[in-house]
């Protein structure tokens, strides 16, 4: 019998390019709560969870972090996701569709999201992908500011939702960037690296995942090689 395995994936340039709607998004309630353009020069998106994110903009705006000031701006920003994801071209990314449709019918596969979105944001963009229905349980920025703090947060779903209490060693966590990868090591999970975000091969290399793929399009070798 084949060992049950959780995959946790990343959403944005992992599973999904929504063409910047989020970004989008937040450049628009940043000019809503302080005016001017809505620079975000010094904001570091990528791999970060939304509650961060909003951390950096609400200090660069010299604005106090309270959990007030700080969940009126996601607040915003969610509103303004829901109106942006269909003004941009955005696509489901290589092989995925088919790799998360293939693990949710599979038994020794267990599907599950670990991702810097808020919950409402995680379903905002994967429902409008038509991806949603395939996770049923997640960690999100809701739980932790600290991406890091993700993993335990999701295994504890994954026991809620499956009665499986997975070992770290059992664990797959898919993502775009360099904190994905430091995301899945802190809880000592096997690492999986995909250059279909903003970061090259190159700069995801320097950060040692387990597994490294430009992209996951050719789905039988991956499966393959990863043994999904």
């Amino acid at each position: 019998m084949r060992e049950k395995r959780l995959l946790l994936w990343d959403i944005d340039g992992t599973l999904i390019n929504t063409g910047a709607a989020g970004q989008h998004a937040l450049v628009r309630a940043t000019v809503e709560r302080f005016g001017g353009k809505g620079e975000l020069d010094g904001v570091e998106i990528a791999g970060r969870t939304d509650t961060a994110i909003a951390h950096q903009i609400l200090e660069k705006y010299r604005t106090p972090l309270s959990d007030e000031n700080v969940n009126s701006f996601l607040d915003l920003y969610v509103q303004l996701l829901e109106e942006e994801l269909p003004r941009r071209k955005g696509r489901v990314l290589p092989g995925i569709r088919e790799l998360v449709e293939d693990s949710s019918h599979q038994e020794h596969n267990t599907l599950g999201l670990l991702t810097g979105n808020l919950r409402r944001g995680a379903q905002l963009k994967l429902e409008y992908y038509e991806l949603w229905k395939f996770f049923p349980f997640g960690a999100f920025s809701d739980d932790n500011h600290d991406r890091n703090a993700l993993g335990p947060c999701a295994l504890g779903r994954a026991l809620a939702e499956t009665a499986i209490d997975f070992s770290p060693t059992h664990v797959d966590v898919i993502g775009d960037t360099g904190h994905d990868i430091a995301c899945g090591k802190a809880f000592g999970a096997r690492t999986i690296a995909v250059a279909t975000g903003s970061w090259s091969r190159e700069r995801l290399a320097e950060h040692r995942p387990d597994f490294l793929f430009d992209d996951l399009g050719n789905v039988d070798e991956v499966k393959r090689i990863l043994g999904w």
